[in-house]
């Protein structure tokens, strides 16, 4: 029975694997276009600035573009890449797809220890399948940016705080806090799954009274703050700014019904509504210490949740973590479900494989049929046609895709950027919302052009469609861009 098992461990993780590498040289806008093309433009940077024998020029701008766009986090798998840029001899973009895949896959292993010790081999096999070919998982754990690394350590951290509450040794407890410090480096935000999940076990393991008098419990604390901490004095106000964008501003939401809703929406979305019941059911059934671990990281999520909750129903890949999360919590299901199949008929035993391998095979076919349908290999052309075409004479403003990324990284210009849709709402949430003709004097302040290649955000800011239509010449127009001369009115 344990050989068929591993049998099918590793037939699960080779499916894994193949998943993420298919398509692999694709270019990284499928997901995310923007939160991908900013690990890019900073890997460039990185790369051009160690390669001794890059144009001063070219490295100059690459390590321009890199430094303007925001640093919210340790820029650890973007310098991972640039690394390895320059060992290969050469940019490659699909090196960053095979470290996050990767990554992925190592959390998937802990992963699955975790749910075989917390129920059984069964338990853990249900657990694995789902982390590994859930198509928002596939899709997102193969993306160029720092979550899909973050997953890994929370995993491995929790991983290493149950086995704490097994045993309570040190080297345990240095593992979990080190693995959870390193989690919360990578980002922020895992400070909340991270810390739901220590408060959880610490409480289950030791009582109130004792554990404030344990010297494990406080080396896994410090462990797990003291990075971040460093990291973030020497970043001055920006963690403030953020705080103050991010959570403070947008605070009211909490009180909107709709923001509930929509929240989950987004989950159901990508988690499926059926999988996010039975892993709450899961939840209920699981034994009293798994349910505290379970629990704990399920609270964690919720608030995390509350801290940011714009992000909620805007960011998909703002839930990735939960995927392990709910794959933990279905554990407990499937070990119910196959000691019950296991005293029936061998007919009836035939009928459940059948629907394990729909439940396995149709969501892999799903992601599989998806990267089939989209091919971004044009894109590097395309943008950098369109660079061509950009007037040098004067400053450029623009409203066009991914914060300008796609421009910047592809077509080495970089112009203004005119608010999206979405931020213009944003600034409505947030109460700071401009006039359109203050906002567009301000904007175009000391701009000669105007360029559009965002058509659809375009045709969804009627209020600029028709004022440049109306009051500035066009001087120029293609496939997918239109350039407005700003100096003539």
């Amino acid at each position: 029975m344990r050989t068929l098992t591993l049998i099918l461990v590793c037939i699960l993780f080779a499916l894994g694997i193949g998943l993420r590498l298919y398509d692999l040289t694709d270019q990284p806008v499928d997901f995310h276009a923007t939160r991908q093309l900013r690990g890019a433009m900073i890997a460039r940077g990185m790369y051009y600035e160690m390669l001794p024998e890059a144009d001063p020029d070219t490295r100059q701008m690459a390590i321009g573009f890199g430094s303007t766009t925001g640093q919210y986090e340790p820029s650890i798998i973007e310098k991972i890449v640039a690394y390895t840029y320059l060992l290969t001899g050469g940019e490659k973009l699909w090196i960053a797809r095979i470290y996050t895949s990767l990554f992925w896959i190592i959390g998937g292993i802990a992963l699955f220890d975790l749910a075989r010790r917390m129920t059984s081999f069964a338990g853990a096999l249900v657990a694995i399948s789902y982390y590994l070919v859930l198509p928002f998982a596939v899709q997102a754990s193969r993306s160029f940016q720092p979550d899909p690394g973050m997953v890994m350590w929370i995993i491995l951290s929790v991983y290493s705080l149950y086995r704490w509450s097994e045993k309570q040794s040190w080297t345990w407890a240095i593992l979990a806090g080190v693995l959870g410090g390193m989690a919360i480096l990578t980002k922020v935000v895992a400070a909340y799954i991270v810390g739901g999940a220590a408060i959880a076990l610490v409480l289950s393991t030791l009582s109130i009274r004792r554990f404030w008098r344990n010297p494990q419990v406080w080396a896994m604390v410090i462990l797990m703050i003291t990075p971040t901490a460093i990291y973030y004095l020497g970043q001055g106000d920006r963690a403030s700014q953020y705080l103050s964008g991010w959570t403070l501003s947008l605070s009211h939401l909490l009180v909107e019904p709709s923001f509930y809703v929509r929240w989950l929406n987004m989950v159901q979305n990508l988690m499926g509504l059926s999988a996010l019941l039975l892993a709450l059911l899961g939840l209920v059934i699981s034994r009293p210490r798994d349910r505290a671990l379970l629990l704990g990281l399920w609270v964690g999520y919720g608030i995390y949740g509350l801290f940011l909750p714009y992000q909620m129903y805007s960011h998909s890949y703002y839930h990735l973590q939960l995927i392990p999360i709910i794959a933990l919590s279905l554990a407990p299901l499937g070990q119910l479900i196959f000691e019950r199949i296991s005293q029936e008929r061998k007919a009836w035993q035939a009928l459940l494989v059948g629907v394990a391998l729909v439940g396995l095979l149709f969501p892999a076919w799903l992601s599989i049929a998806e990267m089939k349908r989209e091919d971004f290999r044009g894109e590097p052309a395309y943008w950098q046609e369109i660079a061509s075409y950009l007037p040098t004479d004067g400053k450029i403003i623009g409203l066009t895709q991914d914060y300008g990324y796609r421009l910047s990284y592809y077509g080495w210009r970089k112009v203004q950027l005119w608010p999206n849709r979405g931020e213009r709402q944003l600034a409505e949430l947030r109460g700071n919302s401009k006039a359109f003709a203050e906002l567009f004097a301000k904007r175009t302040e000391g701009k000669s052009y105007f360029l559009i290649t965002a058509i659809g955000q375009l045709n969804g800011q009627p209020d600029l469609k028709q004022y440049l239509a109306e009051s500035y010449p066009l001087i120029a127009q293609g496939d997918g861009y239109l350039i407005y001369d700003l100096r003539k009115p």
